[in-house]
């Protein structure tokens, strides 16, 4: 193994650990398919970048999962970089949202046997709230991207719908193939537009209001818009 890599008096901490973060899940890609998403695919990929199980401590203190998240959101700008040249405003609504997904289950495609096994790794009981995390952090990006600009309620509740959306999308499209994917979210679209037109005008959900009312004052400040 090569000596670790040293800071220089110019580089700030910041950009070397962003820059060996990238590095390291690099290694990892490369890896994961035959090590699978684990301890052992960490700090093989570490030594293949040169640090010692203390730099890999310092660096990824969550290891496996410390990746998957990096994975995940490396993703989530591939998707954003293909939907860049997307006029969304030109899409109807759920034209949007269709792409968006579209876009995001075939950024992770492009890494498909590493993100397969990142999948089954965060499949795993211990690591199903930071998939659920990851899933809200694409959705929340997604939407942003479609040109959602609600910030009462509304904002939560259309990352929520999206997240149930994205998690068996992804899962479709790692291990049953696009069709297979593509058809599951234009189903579930339409059956979101159809609840949409449903509910329009009904107050059930005002309970759901009320709390989410809250989040929203909570993360916007007491005169958040409504």
């Amino acid at each position: 193994m090569t000596d670790a890599p040293h800071l220089s008096n110019e580089t700030p901490e910041g950009d070397w650990a962003d820059r060996m973060e990238q590095t390291v899940l690099d290694a990892a890609l490369g890896l994961a398919p035959r090590l699978g998403w684990n301890s052992r695919m960490v700090r093989a990929a570490c030594e293949a970048c040169g640090l010692s199980q203390g730099d890999e401590e310092l660096l990824l203190p969550n290891g496996a999962r410390d990746l998957a998240a990096l994975l995940s959101r490396r993703h989530d700008d591939r998707a954003l970089a293909t939907l860049a040249a997307v006029e969304a405003k030109s899409l109807k609504m759920r034209e949007r949202i269709a792409a968006a997904v579209s876009a995001r289950m075939e950024a992770g495609a492009a890494d498909l046997e590493a993100t397969r096994r990142c999948a089954a790794f965060l499949a795993l009981p211990p690591n199903a709230d930071l998939g659920l995390k990851m899933a809200w952090e694409s959705a929340d990006l997604l939407w942003n991207w479609a040109g959602d600009t609600a910030t009462d309620w509304n904002h939560y509740s259309k990352r929520t719908i999206l997240s149930g959306i994205l998690i068996p999308a992804l899962t479709m499209r790692w291990f049953d193939g696009r069709e297979a994917a593509e058809a599951f979210v234009a189903a579930r679209i339409e059956n979101v537009m159809a609840f949409e037109k449903w509910k329009a005008g009904k107050d059930f959900d005002a309970p759901l209001k009320r709390v989410t009312d809250v989040l929203s004052r909570m993360r916007y400040g007491a005169k958040a818009p409504q």
